[in-house]
């Protein structure tokens, strides 16, 4: 199948869509660039108005789900409850690296599993780097573990990862039948990395 000009027109577009929410130009939010593209997409007659709106409204769980998650992490951060995890951490430790180490990474799958990929990444950081300083200890290995083991233990339960409604939508196995294709899956990635 040969492309044509509006396949072209709708590939160019979303790259340019997608280089916008990496590179993010003019120093605008992802969101602008996402929204853009698809407002180009609309505006050119690329994407029919129905085929839009019926795609927004499938999307809607995920998006109540993102939000419930986002408000859930923001109340938690504000409360400090990362801030008590990491300092935790620390104080388990008793001064040894190592052991801060997998602290660390214990209580970072811990809260992807159930706050999800993104509270680790983004919210737990924070608390992580200023648990490093606590401690006296060098951040750089402390701040990677909330970037692996947001990936690692994104897989644990259906809402460890936004990515995994997305790609399930309305078909998302029940618990019982996830955890039995998705728990040694998720165990080997957390112990390997």
């Amino acid at each position: 199948m040969a492309a044509t000009p509006n396949h072209i027109a709708i590939w160019v577009i979303a790259a340019l869509a997608a280089a916008g929410v990496v590179v993010r130009p003019f120093k605008l939010p992802e969101a602008i660039w996402a929204v853009g593209g698809a407002a180009v997409l609309l505006a050119f007659g690329l994407l029919p108005l129905g085929d839009a709106m019926r795609a927004i409204g499938k999307g809607t769980d995920v998006y109540l789900f993102l939000t419930g998650m986002m408000l859930l992490s923001e109340i938690a951060r504000r409360e400090g409850v990362f801030d008590w995890v990491a300092g935790w951490a620390v104080h388990l430790a008793h001064g040894r690296p190592r052991r801060l180490f997998a602290m660390i990474y214990a209580m970072g799958a811990v809260v992807t599993i159930f706050l999800s990929n993104d509270a680790a990444a983004v919210v737990f950081t924070p608390a992580v780097f200023a648990a490093a300083r606590k401690a006296k200890a060098k951040p750089l290995p402390l701040l990677f573990i909330c970037a692996f083991i947001a990936n690692a233990a994104s897989f644990v339960l259906p809402i460890s990862n936004p990515a995994n409604l997305v790609f399930y939508g309305d078909h998302v196995p029940p618990l019982g039948q996830w955890l039995a294709s998705f728990a040694l899956p998720s165990l080997v990635s957390i112990a390997a990395t």
